[in-house]
């Protein structure tokens, strides 16, 4: 009892100590000592690091799930070690309504039947989803959140020990000085300065041996950028995966949509006039829209004209496919994703189609599928 009696009373004393060099400090009233500028830097970048990193998870957090009262929820499952429940997404929904909706209306009539076609393909869509956020949940959101609560934490307190490190050595000088002006005046004998210099030398070597720790914690803040950056780049395939995936599915459904009597897949005069020129950089980042049949050569005739052409002396290069793709007529030809074939343009034709070959096979062949190789 009389020993933590004394322990308390020692950690008050000490405490009190550190609060009155603090104060002081503030008031320009003691002085302070300061770290080297190499030190400064490091505490900053780690600072800047901790910011930024914080900033980033919770905007990729609100890009993974917009509802706020979702985000809750699955924080509070995170926090209780409990499992996240399976939530539907917002196409999983909307596939939901539009089969339900194509169900009553009749599933025969071509909005039935277009209901259904398109229900299908929010259902793909929500799948990809589920799975970008799954995947980006794992390679992106988890590392940021362990550095957070991991090292930064580490981090944190050492920063904290070095601070009452400092704070200790300055009331140790304060002592000292104090001490060798009272000495001058004779109003002290000298083993109480030469008990000041020993505990400011104690107080010395803590702070070194703090420092140094804290410093090295500080240096490893490079290896976080590193793996932080090998995430960014695991957060951006995950996020190219997901947009190819949306873009081959909305294509594959409306090339289906084209097929279907009655169904309207486009507007045969612009909604505006078009512009006089076009900047390369628009037309690249403009999406091609797959053709709808209007203003092709019938498929008879094309398979007639396809047998007949032969490919040009020149021009001709090989593609790799990226996607299976059913031929719709027998103009095209079908296609399987990874197989190599030789493609080839004819005069006249739609810039978004080629002729591939593949063997004795010819046929036309979609751009938006193909991965043209030098």
């Amino acid at each position: 009892m009389d020993f933590n009696m004394k322990k308390l009373a020692s950690d008050a004393g000490i405490f009190f100590t550190r609060a009155v060099q603090f104060t002081e400090e503030k008031f320009g009233q003691a002085e302070k000592t300061e770290l080297d500028a190499h030190f400064e830097n490091l505490l900053a970048r780690a600072d800047s690091t901790k910011n930024w990193t914080e900033r980033i998870l919770r905007q990729t957090e609100v890009l993974l799930q917009p509802n706020p009262s979702a985000r809750v929820e699955e924080f509070l499952y995170e926090k209780l070690d409990r499992k996240v429940p399976s939530r539907v997404t917002n196409g999983e929904l909307l596939a939901q309504y539009m089969a339900e909706a194509a169900s009553e209306l009749g599933p025969s009539t071509p909005y039935g039947k277009t209901l259904m076609k398109v229900s299908e393909a929010e259902k793909r869509l929500g799948a990809a989803e589920r799975d970008f956020i799954h995947t980006a949940s794992l390679s992106f959101l988890t590392p940021l959140r362990n550095f957070l609560e991991g090292d930064w934490k580490t981090i944190s307190k050492e920063r904290r020990l070095l601070q009452n490190r400092r704070l200790d050595l300055d009331a140790c000088k304060a002592r000292l000085k104090k001490a060798k002006a009272a000495e001058a005046k004779a109003t002290l004998w000298n083993d109480e300065v030469d008990k000041a210099e020993q505990e400011l030398r104690v107080a010395q070597t803590e702070f070194d041996r703090q420092a140094e720790v804290t410093r090295l914690l500080l240096e490893g803040i490079s290896s976080t950028h590193v793996n932080h950056l090998r995430c960014l780049h695991e957060f951006v395939k995950s996020q190219t995966t997901y947009y190819a995936q949306c873009y081959r599915h909305m294509l594959d459904l409306q090339k289906q949509l084209g097929r279907f009597p009655g169904t309207f897949v486009g507007t045969t005069e612009p909604a505006s006039p078009p512009l006089s020129s076009t900047s390369p950089t628009t037309t690249a980042a403009t999406m091609p829209v797959v053709p709808t049949g209007a203003g092709l050569i019938p498929p008879e005739e094309a398979a007639l004209c396809l047998e007949e052409v032969a490919p040009p002396a020149s021009g001709t290069r090989k593609a790799r496919v990226l996607y299976d793709y059913e031929a719709a007529d027998s103009s095209e030809l079908a296609l399987l994703a990874d197989e190599l074939i030789t493609v080839y343009s004819l005069p006249g034709m739609d810039p978004d189609w080629l002729i591939g070959e593949r063997g004795n096979k010819k046929g036309k062949v979609p751009v938006t599928y193909l991965e043209l190789l030098s």
